[in-house]
């Protein structure tokens, strides 16, 4: 609700500015064309998301990958490496953060081990694994309208060199402080039938259709809403009491409708020269660094969406949004605030009763975003 408040308040000041002339009408109402296909399909696919969880889709998934791993806790991490990035590159990092992690942690609690490698693993790659696809993070669907194109695979070849990097930096810093915890093996649990099997049955097939349907280069929204009627309907048939408003993401939708809309209205009033005098200009290798470290701090200051729409007129070149997208998708691991998804992250756990202190979070965070950013623009400077 604190969200969904915070949005309420900033729609009021956009509606402020619009009436006194600070953000033209014109103006607003391009912010609104540019913007409702994103937030439709941020609904949709949270829909999707949370249907196929109730239907069984994401633990039966992981227990699946528990006998896969053979019992050996390593193999298991591993493939819980594979299934995060899948799922932020096609589902979205909220998926991952929200979904998965209960997900993973009670697998790992079954099977006997330690939580915390699995749970930070979660939501570092539900962050850093964002850089794949448009449909990986709402700041890329965002970056489609400067990058000036559409397409999943021009977007993952310019940016697929960074996001391996963003991906494997993160993961050899959970193997090397977890190296311990991850050692041994474990008597894998049995794989359970589906409560319901013909739930369980359709969600998997709409969620395995779905997936490339989002990267053929029909607008996003499009095959996520036509996804989630289907689910919706059979689950109305299926399984009615799961249905309920709850799953709607409707607070981010109004917290977003204003963010963009204030945001607007700054930039309205001359905040383009001050950040561009803050994030430079230039495609060299220490321009690019600078463009996505004053991403990182941004987002660590205020939250990766607003640091994002601040700093995108910043940007200008194709290079240069990349390298910003890098600092905010994969820079918000230090603060608690820097991404929504990490707050819901810790949300989950604490209800799973599983313990991380801000403290050593942000301590970790300090360490491996920085190194994560800075390795991931480099890529990305030599692979462009």
């Amino acid at each position: 609700m604190r969200l969904a408040i915070l949005g309420l308040v900033l729609l009021v000041v956009g509606a402020v500015a619009i009436a006194t002339g600070v953000l033209p009408v014109p103006e607003a109402a391009a912010v609104g064309e540019r913007v409702w296909p994103i937030l439709l399909f941020v609904v949709a696919i949270t829909v999707v998301a949370e249907l196929a969880a109730e239907a069984g889709v994401f633990t039966a998934l992981a227990s699946r990958l528990a006998v896969l791993s053979g019992g050996r806790t390593i193999i298991l991490w591993l493939l819980v490496v594979l299934f995060a990035i899948v799922s932020t590159a096609f589902l979205s990092l909220d998926t991952t953060a929200v979904l998965l992690t209960p997900v993973v942690v009670l697998l790992a609690k079954h099977a006997g081990l330690p939580p915390l490698p699995f749970a930070l693993t979660t939501v570092w790659l539900a962050n850093t694994g964002s850089l794949l696809l448009p449909v990986s993070n709402l700041t890329n669907l965002l970056a489609e309208h400067v990058l000036g194109f559409d397409d999943p695979l021009r977007f993952l070849t310019l940016l697929g060199p960074a996001a391996v990097v963003a991906i494997v930096v993160p993961c050899l810093a959970v193997a090397l402080v977890f190296r311990r915890e991850l050692r041994g093996r474990f008597a894998p649990p049995a794989v359970g039938a589906p409560e319901d099997p013909v739930l369980f049955g359709a969600a998997a097939i709409v969620v395995v259709l779905l997936l490339p349907f989002l990267v053929i280069g029909l607008p996003p929204w499009i095959p996520a809403t036509g996804a989630a009627l289907v689910l919706v309907i059979v689950t109305a048939i299926r399984r009615p009491k799961a249905l309920g408003f709850a799953m709607i993401p409707w607070q981010l939708v109004v917290f977003a409708s204003g963010l963009f809309l204030v945001v607007e209205a700054v930039h309205a009033l001359g905040s383009t020269m001050v950040l561009e005098a803050v994030a430079g200009r230039g495609t060299d290798p220490v321009a690019l660094l600078r463009m996505a470290g004053t991403g990182l701090v941004s987002a660590n200051v205020v939250d990766n969406l607003p640091a994002y729409l601040a700093l995108e007129p910043a940007a200008g070149s194709p290079l240069r949004i990349a390298a910003l997208l890098i600092g905010v998708n994969a820079g918000p691991l230090i603060t608690p605030w820097a991404s929504l998804a990490t707050l819901l992250w810790h949300a989950r756990l604490r209800s799973l009763d599983v313990h991380i202190g801000w403290g050593r979070y942000m301590l970790l965070g300090l360490v491996v975003a920085p190194v994560t950013v800075a390795l991931a623009t480099l890529a990305l400077a030599l692979a462009g």
